[in-house]
């Protein structure tokens, strides 16, 4: 017998990641050696002190607990550590019921549309953008309005942008800063801009704060809980996974309007069973040292942007240091777009696939995040920097072909 999918999954495009995942395992199958820079899955150990409080409670034999269910015997240190992360990086004062654990921030991101969103149900998602928004609206029976980000407004969201039938619709709102894949980033000014725009419509925002915490050269990135009364209209999903290299330990957290919580809180009763309580032990104490921790990790990322972007503007591109993320949204050369506008046509598709082809190199098309991602590419700065180094080189001997 063969398994038809669900009429939900149809709805879906490939998975970008999944899609490069089977490329690459495809050509080294066939013997080829490839070089990826494709996905954004640190390279750097997690650091020390945090698998060291893993392994602590893993071992700790008077913790009867260790290993049952994390939704069953939550560890109360972990949330408490979200709250007081809150306070001490953005002076955000966040109650006990503005706070819930969750399995990263994909994962909270897909669940959480099922928790708020009815079929029929609008979600306003910002392109090019994180794939997820849109499978979780298409999961809760919904559908995606896309807003474009345009490079002339270096990538902010535009709510003017919004028909106002849409807005009135809409139930969510997701925008992203420090952004993937642009790499933008956003003041304050506009996460008030977005509050009011939510208050305005009755619109839940949802900020995916996923790279806050992966910085340079002196920025730091606000929170949109800043805003005053902002957790009336605004959730955040925040994660552990790129700040403190802790991807595979799915640890994270979103805060904000109680109620949204709470819904979010009743869906991951009836699909999940939380989190390991040692993962969650673990996450408090990489919270507690983020002062300690998270520079280090930056410094690597910030090394390796500098080396990136010297190799790239010495070859004909002209592009400024980006300040946040573990990205470079880096623009397709002038000979692969001049045919965008064609239909079928990807610029960004082509590019990639020529890479691949003749050189072994992965990078992400930007039309992967969505139509307006069309004419870039991302790289991400998670590999080693000779690694890094060799793929560069090699995209940069395809340009000069």
């Amino acid at each position: 017998m063969e398994v038809m999918i669900s009429d939900r999954l149809a709805m879906l495009p490939p998975y970008l990641f999944a899609d490069l995942r089977r490329k690459i395992a495809a050509k080294r199958a066939q013997g080829i050696r490839v070089i990826t820079l494709g996905i954004g899955d640190p390279d750097m150990p997690t650091p020390d002190p945090i698998v060291q409080e893993m392994i602590r409670a893993i071992n700790d034999s008077q913790d009867a607990n260790r290993h049952r269910y994390g939704c069953d015997v939550p560890v109360a240190a972990f949330p408490e550590a979200c709250r007081n992360f809150y306070k001490h990086r953005w002076g955000v004062e966040l109650g006990p019921d503005q706070v819930i654990t969750t399995m990263g921030s994909k994962d909270a991101i897909a669940k959480f549309p099922m928790a708020v969103m009815n079929p029929g149900d609008i979600g306003i998602a910002p392109v090019p953008g994180y794939p997820t928004y849109n499978i979780g609206h298409v999961f809760a029976g919904g559908s995606t309005y896309y807003v474009p980000l345009r490079a002339e407004r270096k990538f902010l969201l535009d709510f003017s942008e919004i028909p106002t039938d849409i807005a009135k619709k809409a139930k969510l709102l997701w925008i992203n800063y420090p952004n993937n894949p642009t790499t933008a980033t956003a003041p304050l000014s506009f996460f008030e801009e977005a509050v009011a725009f939510g208050r305005q419509y009755d619109i839940l925002i949802c900020h995916d704060s996923a790279y806050s915490e992966n910085t340079y050269d002196g920025y730091s990135a606000p929170s949109i809980l800043q805003v005053k009364d902002a957790a009336d209209v605004a959730v955040e999903f925040f994660s552990l996974s790129k700040a403190f290299c802790m991807t595979g330990w799915r640890a994270g957290c979103v805060s904000g309007n109680a109620s949204a919580i709470k819904a979010l809180s009743l869906t991951k009763d009836n699909v999940d069973n939380g989190t390991l309580r040692a993962v969650q032990f673990a996450a408090a104490k990489a919270l507690s040292l983020r002062d300690q921790l998270v520079p280090k990790i930056n410094e690597v990322y910030k090394r390796r942007r500098d080396m990136v972007l010297t190799l790239l503007n010495e070859n004909g591109w002209h592009m400024e240091k980006p300040v946040s993320t573990i990205y470079l949204w880096v623009p397709v050369p002038e000979k692969w777009r001049k045919n965008d506008g064609q239909p079928g046509y990807s610029s960004s598709g082509k590019f990639a696939e020529e890479l691949l082809e003749k050189y072994g190199v992965v990078i992400t098309p930007g039309r992967g995040y969505g139509q307006t991602g069309e004419g870039f590419f991302r790289v991400s700065l998670t590999y080693p920097d000779d690694v890094i180094k060799e793929a560069v080189e090699k995209i940069i001997k395809l340009t000069k072909e």
